[in-house]
Parts: structure tokens; C-alpha cells; sequence
């Protein structure tokens, strides 16, 4: 019995420490300053594409639309004939100024089809500097000043920038937004602040051409599912630094039903788990709210038992509030989405320990170790 009493303390100890460190990163990181650029280095800025999304108009033309000297923009498509080439081919009108490239077609067999798409789009990079981004990636005229401020540096590999969710009218949609801002975003924060760099997300991965092409390219990660944790990883691996970049991009979270949700969020996690095994394991504590009441149930005898859960779900509320100001966002109704969301986490947790297979745009992959992915037809 004092061995699960002790079991208990420490688990939901722990899991409030998480929260109220959380609550402390996220305020050290909205007080942040980025720095004015001194010099602009032209950028290649490429946006692998894949059939039309929600937004895809709005999230490609605010690439479009940089407060910058002098870039150049690559839209890929492995088809032809994919719907989201139209809108690209559209924003090449809207801007004749600008050097709108677009390339499709030449199916390079690979398991991760992104890394396909990017393999072939690299052909038509006509400068030393570049940044890839996800399609449903939306960003401010400013976002390419901010990342030269940190390109020029010699012993800087990779900058990649952290993003917000911005969901729709649906619960789902909130209920994932809910993730992103306030379990993924505070977890990186957290993990900065304790010295962690294995950081690199698709939201933004701004390099040097050189760079890129001393670990041969984006070949390397042909069969890569996480395909941006790893670029980040191998360039670290040559001794060049993985930076976070102090701008904010933005993701609008569209997710109509509950199984495309779980889906989603599920790949990530056994994305994590395949990865980074031991880091996955201990970040179970971030679930607080479901590790608080395990360890009531562990210690239920203890006069402090149900006091845990209480204290987790009021820490749990302020940096709701806290990461809604940090993201200028306004806080999401109805606090009772809080507990829900996080239960929903620790069981996704729970579920990337079952199965190596994941769902990802229609398809199935099963997945090995090193995060080597493989088609299941």
C-alpha cells in the first residue's frame, strides 16, 4: 500500500510541476524579441502540394505576399492534374512580378510522397537559401525577415518555427486546436527550456542549399514518415544547430469528425513514440488531469488524494487562458472541453503503444524502426 500511495504522490506531483512550468515557459516566450534582419538573402520558399485542402487559397498567397526583397516560390504536385495546382496556377497570375514556379508530374517512388514531391521541386530551387512548408501553412508579409535574421549564421542547420491552431465551428476542430496550443506547443517550450533540441516541424524548415545537400539531399529521407523530425536530426548529426525561430505560424485546424481526429492525432503520437521512445514514455505526465486522478485512485486513502485532480484542473484553466494571450488568440468556450481534452490525449497516449501502422491521407503505412515507413496495399 505505501508503495502505491508513494506511486501516486509522485506521479501527480510530477504531472503539477509539468503544468505550472508550462505556465512559466509560455509566459517567458511571449515577452520574446526577434531581432530586425541586417541582411536579406533571397530564399527559394517551396510548398509541396496534395489535393485541395481548406483555406489552401488563403494559406498559399500569404507566401505570396512577403515583405522581402527578392524570393522565389515552387508549388509541387506529383499529378498533373491536382485540383491544388488550379489555385497555384491562379496566384501566378495574380502576381506576374513574382517568381511563381510550379512543377508537376515525374512520380519518384518513394514510401513518404511528400518527400517524392520536394525530391522533384528541388531541381527548380534558384537560390542558396530556402524554406519548406507545409500547405496549410498560413504566415504574416513578415515571416521571411524573420527568418533571415538567422540564416546567415554559419552553425545554424535548420530553423523551424512553432505554429498555432486555429480551429473551426466544429468540436473536433476545437478540440484539436486544443491540442496544438495547448499540449504541443507548451511541451516544445518546456523541452527548450530543460536544454532539448531534437526539434523540426513541417511548419517551416529554412536551411542553406549547401546544407541540404551535405546529407545528400532530400533523398535521405525517402521512406521517412516524420521526414521533418529527421532532415532537422541528420543536419544536427553534422554539427549544425536546430534553432526555433521566435515567429509564430498559423494552422487552421479543420477536423469534421471524430475518427479523422483520432487518426490524426494518433499518427503523431506513434510518430513519437517510434522516435523517441524513452521521451514519449515520460511524457505521460503531460496528460496531467488523467495522471492526477490515477494517482488519486493509487493514494484515495490519503487526505491530499483528491486534491491533485482539483489543483491540476485549476492550473489546467489558467494556462488556457495564458496560452490564449501568448497566441493571440481568444480563449475558447466552454472550459468543459478542457478535461476532455485531455483524457482524449492520455488515451491517444495509451493507443500509440498498440500496432506500427498509421493512417496518412487515405493511406496505410506500416511503420519501423528509425521511423522507416512502408505502403500496406
Amino acid at each position: 500500500m505505501n508503495v502505491l500511495v508513494w506511486t501516486g504522490f509522485l506521479l501527480g506531483g510530477c504531472a503539477l510541476l509539468y503544468l505550472a512550468g508550462c505556465i512559466f515557459v509560455i509566459l517567458s516566450w511571449s515577452k520574446r524579441c526577434i531581432p530586425a534582419p541586417t541582411d536579406m538573402p533571397s530564399i527559394s520558399v517551396l510548398k509541396p502540394l496534395c489535393g485541395l485542402e481548406p483555406d489552401l487559397y488563403e494559406n498559399l498567397r500569404s507566401f505570396c505576399t512577403q515583405d522581402y526583397p527578392e524570393f522565389q516560390v515552387i508549388f509541387g504536385a506529383q499529378s498533373p492534374d491536382d485540383p491544388a495546382l488550379a489555385i497555384a496556377r491562379e496566384l501566378q497570375i495574380e502576381f506576374p512580378h513574382l517568381d511563381i514556379q510550379i512543377v508537376s508530374g515525374h512520380h519518384i517512388r518513394c514510401g513518404n510522397r511528400k518527400v517524392a514531391n520536394l525530391m522533384h521541386m528541388e531541381k527548380s530551387i534558384a537560390f542558396e537559401y530556402l524554406a519548406v512548408s507545409d500547405s496549410d501553412i498560413c504566415v504574416g508579409p513578415d515571416y521571411l525577415q524573420h527568418l533571415a535574421c538567422q540564416l546567415g549564421d554559419p552553425d545554424t542547420g535548420v530553423i523551424t518555427c512553432l505554429y498555432r491552431g486555429r480551429p473551426d465551428a466544429s468540436v473536433w476542430s476545437r478540440l484539436g486546436a486544443l491540442h496544438i496550443n495547448e499540449w504541443f506547443l507548451p511541451s516544445v517550450l518546456a523541452g527548450r527550456a530543460l536544454g532539448l533540441r531534437d526539434f523540426g516541424f513541417g511548419a517551416t524548415l529554412a536551411m542553406r542549399r549547401k546544407a541540404l545537400d551535405s546529407i545528400g539531399g532530400f533523398a535521405k529521407l525517402a521512406d521517412q514518415l516524420a521526414d521533418d523530425y529527421m532532415l532537422a536530426k541528420l543536419l544536427r548529426h553534422r554539427g549544425l544547430k536546430t534553432v526555433i525561430s521566435g515567429y509564430l505560424v498559423e494552422t487552421a485546424v479543420h477536423e469534421p469528425t471524430f475518427p479523422s481526429l483520432w487518426r490524426h492525432e494518433l499518427r503523431w503520437a506513434k510518430t513519437i513514440r517510434i522516435l523517441q521512445p524513452a521521451g514519449h514514455a515520460l511524457s505521460c505526465i503531460t496528460h496531467a488531469l488523467s495522471v492526477t486522478l490515477l494517482a488519486a485512485w493509487l493514494a484515495h486513502a490519503q487526505p491530499w488524494a483528491w486534491a491533485m485532480p482539483a489543483c491540476a484542473l485549476i492550473l489546467r484553466s489558467v494556462m488556457h487562458r495564458i496560452s490564449a494571450h501568448a497566441l493571440g488568440l481568444s480563449p475558447l468556450p466552454g472550459v468543459f472541453l478542457l478535461p476532455i481534452r485531455d483524457m482524449m490525449a492520455f488515451a491517444i497516449w495509451l493507443g500509440s503503444y498498440f500496432g506500427h501502422h498509421v493512417h496518412w491521407r487515405g493511406h496505410h503505412f506500416a511503420v519501423g524502426r528509425d521511423g522507416y515507413m512502408e505502403e500496406i496495399r
